[in-house]
């Protein structure tokens, strides 16, 4: 038997990655639910204003009380406002008007196309490799997608204003999610965030009270619900996480995790506000997670 001495191995680290996943794309897909709850009882504008200012100030507020400096540079203090108003105040002030006349499930299924474009500007602008892996992985996400909004729009409740609404908003996130990777802004990303829900929040109460009237607004339990999930679960944690995700992750795979708002979207719709949904919905289920595990293992594989 051996004397020598023992050498104690550390333990590796627990991975939270997966948990970060996980708990963004829950927030991100019930966000949906609660975007058409708040749309419904408040003009979108008014609620994205109140909500994006709340936001910014109960961040940077937090951050202000823990006597925590500023950690952002001119620059990057530029740079996190610049994606605020593409990632929050053009997203979802696109996003919110296309709600009022587009189901929920339709809403993030259309926004679900996110990673098929930010793969391709991926891959134009910041040089990231469309490999075949991505490729087929994308394919398989469109071709998920694909057979939910067929199913969707063959059921004939969303109308085209509403859905050229949401394609702006596409457009918009994919913008927002090139500049964050293209830009790189450094420092904490919980000041970031907070820069960005307030810009945001700058950016649209102008238009919030010009385009809307506060009259409009239906005090009740539900509006409150949700403005509370949409501030807190939305604005603050979902956007922490998904900026994390664009550090730890390329474009391309963080990206690919929107293929699961669909399927999710639609299941929170169906259960929280009663919209339609059949088996041939969840059927898109299949090739969306065998595309998000081929475009996000070959992102592992290539970092």
């Amino acid at each position: 038997m051996s004397l020598a001495p023992s050498v104690a191995v550390p333990r590796p680290a627990f991975n939270l990655l997966p948990l970060y996943i996980a708990l963004f794309c829950l927030l991100w897909s019930f966000a949906f639910v609660a975007g058409k709850i708040g749309v419904t009882y408040c003009p979108p504008l008014i609620l994205l204003a109140a909500r994006f200012s709340l936001a910014g100030i109960l961040i940077l507020g937090v951050n202000a009380l823990r006597g925590e400096g500023w950690s952002l540079s001119l620059r990057d203090t530029l740079v996190f406002a610049l994606i605020g108003v593409a990632n929050n105040a053009l997203y979802l002030g696109l996003g919110y008007t296309g709600l009022k006349t587009v189901s929920a499930g339709l809403g993030g299924l259309i926004v679900s196309a996110n990673p098929v474009f930010t793969a391709v500007f991926a891959a134009l602008v910041l040089n990231e490799q469309l490999t075949w892996r991505k490729i087929a992985g994308l394919g398989l996400g469109v071709l998920g997608v694909g057979l939910i909004v067929w199913h969707r729009l063959s059921v004939g409740t969303d109308s085209l204003h509403g859905i050229l609404f949401t394609f702006a908003s596409l457009a918009s996130i994919v913008a927002g999610t090139i500049l964050f990777k293209l830009l790189a802004p450094k420092g904490s990303l919980w000041i970031g965030n907070g820069v960005q829900n307030l810009t945001a929040g700058i950016v649209l109460i102008p238009f919030a009270f010009t385009l809307s009237n506060v009259s409009d607004i239906v005090p009740n339990l539900q509006l409150l619900g949700a403005f509370a999930f949409l501030t807190l679960g939305g604005s603050v944690l979902a956007y922490v996480l998904w900026f994390h995700l664009l550090r730890v992750c390329g474009a391309t795979a963080a990206s690919a995790y929107h293929f699961l708002m669909p399927p999710l979207g639609m299941l929170f719709a169906w259960m929280v506000l009663g919209e339609h949904l059949t088996g041939r919905d969840l059927l898109g289920i299949i090739p969306v997670a065998l595309g998000i595990y081929l475009v996000t293992r070959s992102g592992r594989a290539a970092g």
